[in-house]
This record gives structure tokens, C-alpha cells and sequence, in this order.
């Protein structure tokens, strides 16, 4: 989709629709990667936590996790790209700057997961925690429930309770938070890619703030907007998929 009215740059004379697809792919990227690495590992991390409750591996997950929402993105940003891209970058091979797309020997443009690394978890670090700790307590809650009971005197399985009967069930708070941070994200993506060098809309809307180009600036917020908006649709979605007591209807 394309707003027709946004003109052309100020500074370059491009149309404003031509600069924002450029830089669109690798701002979706980048929020996508980093809200999937949150949502894998909060989820995993929480549903451990909560089965091994009050243990030291739980009372450890939730020190990190209250540190991981306690440092904003572009903080972890400069703390991951100095000492793994600068300090580390013999050991690890990781630069603190580079696009997310390069261009091989043969001139085609391809994905560098490499460059993808340091930039996802700085701007996933913060999710990362609230997904953990709303997973945690979610399930602690569920787990409780009678029908959790019920299934275990039944004789069902451990991983079978735990998957079919309770993780199903309280994934529903988790969903809200994913759909909240994605915009989160978004905007945090904008000061992790100025710190990486990553040429996204975020890099765009700062850099054409800095310059008045405010045609460029105002293209930039109406394309996040929109991104937020087909996210909020998809999650309905994906809410009547998990539970069976909503249902997607066009009245």
C-alpha cells in the first residue's frame, strides 16, 4: 500500500513512497527476528520457571528478567555492540555496524543473519522479561486450575497436561503482550538502528528529522502506523486459532 500524498523528499527529490520501501523490509525484519526471540525464549524460560517454582533456577530467571525490562533497547544496544562487536569481535566475529542486507560476488543482495544478531536481541532484551514473567505467572495460575487437577488423577501424562491443557490456555496474555510490544518494538527500533547503521525506517525518521525533511518524517510514522495496525488484525486472528471461545466474525 502507498499514500499518495506524501510527496517527494526534500533533501533527495525521490518520492517519499520510494525512499520508506526501501527501507521498510529491513525494519520488519528486524522487529519480526527480535519479537520471535522474545516470544521463544520468554515462553520457554517461563513455562520452566513456572514448573520448577521457587527454585534457584526461578528466583535466577526472574532477577534477569526484572534487569532485561529494566535497560531500555538503546542501552542494550550500545552495551551488546561495544563488547561484542568491538571488544569480543575477534571471538565472535560480530560488527557493532552493518546493513542486514549485503550484496554477494555476483551482485545479488541476500540476508546477513550475521548482522542480524546484536540488533534483534538488543531490541528484543526487554520483551524477552515481560513475556518470561507474564508466561510464568499464566501458567502458575492455570496450572492451578480443577481441570488441571482432574487430568492429572486421570492418569494423562505430564507433558500431555502441560502442553494440550495448560500451555493452549495460557497463551492468551501472552498474545496481548506480543501484539503491545511489536509497537514497542517499532519504536525502539528506531535508536537501534541508528546505533547499528541499519538503513530501516527508523534510521530514515531520525535522519530526515535531523535534516527538516518532513515529508520523509511524516511518510515514516504513517508506514509504522499501518504495520501496527495489520499486526493488531493478525493477533485477532491468531486469539480465535488459540481459544476456541472467540470466533473471527464480519458483523
Amino acid at each position: 500500500m502507498k499514500f499518495p500524498y506524501l510527496r517527494r523528499s526534500y533533501q533527495t527529490k525521490r518520492p517519499v513512497n520510494e525512499i520508506l520501501f526501501e527501507a521498510m523490509p529491513q525494519t520488519v525484519i528486524l522487529a519480526f527476528v527480535a519479537m520471535f526471540l522474545a516470544s521463544l525464549l520468554g515462553i520457554f524460560f517461563g513455562v520452566i520457571a513456572a514448573i520448577k517454582q521457587h527454585s534457584w533456577f526461578d528466583n535466577a530467571l526472574l532477577s534477569i528478567s526484572v534487569l532485561g525490562i529494566s535497560v531500555p533497547s538503546y542501552l542494550s544496544a550500545i552495551l551488546l555492540g561495544y563488547f561484542f562487536g568491538i571488544v569480543l569481535h575477534d571471538y565472535t566475529g560480530l560488527e557493532q555496524t552493518g546493513g542486514l542486507f549485503i550484496t554477494d560476488d555476483f551482485g545479488n543482495e541476500m540476508l546477513s543473519l550475521k548482522n542480524l544478531i546484536l540488533p534483534s536481541l538488543a531490541l528484543g532484551s526487554r520483551p524477552i522479561g515481560i513475556i518470561f514473567q507474564l508466561t510464568r505467572t499464566s501458567m502458575l495460575e492455570v496450572m492451578s486450575q480443577d481441570y488441571i487437577r482432574t487430568a492429572k488423577a486421570k492418569g494423562l501424562a505430564f507433558g500431555r497436561i502441560l502442553y494440550k491443557h495448560a500451555l493452549r490456555n495460557a497463551l492468551n496474555p501472552v498474545v496481548t503482550a506480543i501484539s503491545g510490544w511489536f509497537a514497542g518494538l517499532l519504536a525502539g527500533a528506531f535508536f537501534v538502528e541508528v546505533i547499528f547503521d541499519i538503513k530501516g525506517l527508523g534510521f530514515v525518521a531520525v535522519d530526515s528529522l535531523l535534516k527538516f525533511d518532513f515529508p520523509v518524517t511524516m511518510g515514516a510514522v504513517l508506514y509504522t502506523a499501518l504495520i501496527f495496525v495489520v499486526i493488531n488484525i493478525l493477533v485477532d486472528i491468531i486469539y480465535a486459532v488459540l481459544d476456541p471461545r472467540i470466533s473471527v466474525s464480519s458483523k
